[in-house]
């Protein structure tokens, strides 16, 4: 699984990158966090707000910020 936050490194991406994490271990799943702060590729995949939490290239959310237990939800679907 390949998870991608998307934001310029405001606080609030910061946090999204935390929950994710913290969903990530909780689950004792095998996933890649990656962090993407070009401005050019977080508009290829059509985010106008940030932070957005990416899930195996697809926008799963945008412009707030997913508490773990949102984030548990959508990768345990």
């Amino acid at each position: 699984m390949k998870i991608e936050i998307l934001g310029v490194g405001c606080p609030k991406c910061k946090q999204l990158i935390a929950n994710a994490e913290m969903a990530v271990k909780e689950l004792n799943i095998q996933a890649e966090i990656s962090k993407v702060t070009d401005i050019d590729k977080i508009t290829e995949y059509g985010v106008m707000m940030t932070p957005a939490l990416v899930v195996d290239g697809t926008v799963v959310s945008a412009g707030k910020v997913l508490s773990k237990d949102e984030i548990k939800k959508i990768l345990s679907k």
